[in-house]
């Protein structure tokens, strides 16, 4: 099976149902299908791309992003989705990377198609997706899709062929792609729909369209015959519009977004009784919130993912049933983790030597299923330490209990050692939360002359309150063990954030 079998499958059993509400254009799942190798048509012959050559997406979230997954699946074009938060060089050291023939963009990134042209040589067609005239020096995609007949000569895809480059954060080098294979894609959706996530007739992308959270559901939405809905890009009001105007009943929304949504002051002004799933995931969840989102939302159930962009994403899941059950209070509250294996995963906690730890203990999470990357594209040595053993190595600091349940403590990278005590970020952040001034916050650590590094907490004080860094520091300590505490305070009006908006703690590090 591969990902043409989902959009067979949509377009066979699901031919008359409603694939995409986008503003006016509405058209159903047999109209998908025929629109998707219309697409492969155009860009193989129109634009006269070779099978195997890249395709860049830069887009806000629309039908035509959809558009663009199924037509370079159908063409056999690997999708390279590009994270819109980025700034022009990571974008130019990421389509220099992969060798992208061509790039479809929406009116919001039309404006950098000089410097791109000027700055990526591999560039060939510069394809416009958005709303307004096609601007100078592009190719009208809904131009072209309309005059291209469908695609008859349709290569049947490998399991093991890569169907995406999806870009991870940029670090030391420049960003790196994981490779991932129509295998590892139809794997993970399939996973999910089999353990994890029902069955809904209208799913909202309001996490943005490039990232993985989003397109594990894009696969498994549509295989089930799901509508598509599309907010642009994610704010709390335009999101509860979305979902009462469409009667939308599955989003996947980060934790950020979630405070954002139900703190938000027109929060009882809509009717958002439709919402039957949020998927949350990217970080963790701080159980204050999570009770405030379940109060606020009594209808709604919430699943946790977690996972990366190297296994397709989800490695766990924590289920509507998980967050229902009255958990005994003499053990840890499952609530507090990442869930358990999907079905099709498997996972190990090991020590620095690949070991398994014993159960509760602390260590690396490591995860193998047919969900995991092909490898990174072009890093051959990055590939043989993170894939050894044939396991994927998270770099994710974790424990598993006797139940199964995986407890996702911090990267590895981003664990404080005051004294060289191991402190994980998430337990103060989760703390932090409980003070009713707080309304987001994230802890790093700093240079400490004494203690070698030193917890820094860094708030977001809620609109019309204050709060004091004696008086936050103070309410931590009367509340955790005292070197787990913050001794230093930062307080911002907004917390720095990436595409799917999970806190971009690299930028705190240099404030």
């Amino acid at each position: 099976m591969n990902l043409l079998y989902c959009l067979r499958h949509a377009e066979t059993v699901h031919a008359k149902k409603l694939a995409v509400i986008d503003g006016e254009t509405r058209y159903t799942y047999a109209e998908f299908g025929v629109r998707s190798r219309q697409g492969a048509s155009f860009l193989l012959g129109t634009c006269g791309l070779q099978r195997g050559e890249r395709v860049a997406a830069l887009l806000l979230n629309r039908a035509e992003y959809l558009e663009s997954y199924f037509a370079c699946h159908v063409a056999g074009l690997p999708i390279v989705p590009l994270n819109i938060r980025w700034g022009i060089e990571d974008f130019v050291f990421s389509l220099n990377d992969s060798e992208t023939s061509a790039i479809v963009v929406d009116e919001r990134f039309a404006p950098l198609i000089p410097a791109l042209r000027e700055r990526c040589p591999s560039i060939r067609h510069f394809l416009f997706a958005g709303d307004g005239p096609t601007p100078a020096g592009a190719s009208s995609f809904a131009e072209g899709l309309a005059q291209a007949g469908p695609l008859l000569d349709i290569v049947e895809p490998d399991a093991d062929d890569v169907a995406g480059l999806f870009y991870t954060s940029g670090t030391t080098g420049g960003p790196k792609a994981a490779m991932l294979t129509h295998a590892n894609l139809y794997a993970n959706a399939v996973h999910v729909m089999m353990d994890a996530i029902p069955r809904v007739d209208v799913y909202l992308h309001a996490a943005p369209m490039f990232h993985l959270a989003d397109v594990t559901n894009l696969y498994q939405t549509t295989f089930r015959g799901t509508t598509h809905v599309f907010q642009r890009a994610f704010d709390p009001e335009g999101f509860m519009q979305c979902v009462q105007g469409h009667c939308a009943n599955a989003a996947v929304l980060v934790p950020t977004m979630v405070n954002m949504l139900v703190n938000h002051p027109k929060f009882d002004d809509y009717d958002l009784t439709s919402l039957q799933v949020v998927l949350y995931g990217a970080s963790p969840m701080p159980l204050a919130l999570l009770d405030v989102a379940m109060r606020k939302l009594p209808n709604c159930g919430f699943i946790q993912g977690y996972g990366m962009t190297e296994t397709s994403p989800i490695i766990t899941v924590l289920t509507i049933e998980d967050h229902r059950t009255k958990w005994p209070v003499d053990k840890a509250n499952p609530l507090l983790s990442a869930g358990r294996p999907v079905m099709g995963v498997e996972v190990r906690i090991v020590d620095d030597f690949d070991r398994d730890v014993p159960l509760g203990q602390p260590g690396e999470i490591l995860a193998r299923g047919a969900n995991r990357m092909k490898g990174y594209w072009r890093r051959d040595t990055v590939n043989a330490e993170v894939l050894r053993g044939g396991w994927m190595h998270t770099g994710d600091m974790g424990a598993m209990d006797e139940l199964g349940f995986v407890y996702v403590m911090d990267r590895k990278k981003d664990m404080i050692k005051p004294g060289g005590e191991n402190v994980f970020s998430p337990e103060v952040e989760a703390m932090i939360m409980t003070h009713p001034a707080v309304l987001e916050t994230a802890v790093i650590g700093v240079p400490d002359e004494k203690w070698g590094e030193a917890i820094r907490a860094v708030v977001v004080v809620r609109p019309g309150m204050e709060l004091s860094d004696s008086e936050l520091i103070r309410y931590c300590r009367e509340r955790m063990t005292h070197f787990k505490c913050p001794t230093s305070v930062v307080f911002l009006d907004a917390l720095p954030k990436g595409g799917t908006g999970k806190v971009l703690k690299t930028a705190l590090r240099v404030k």
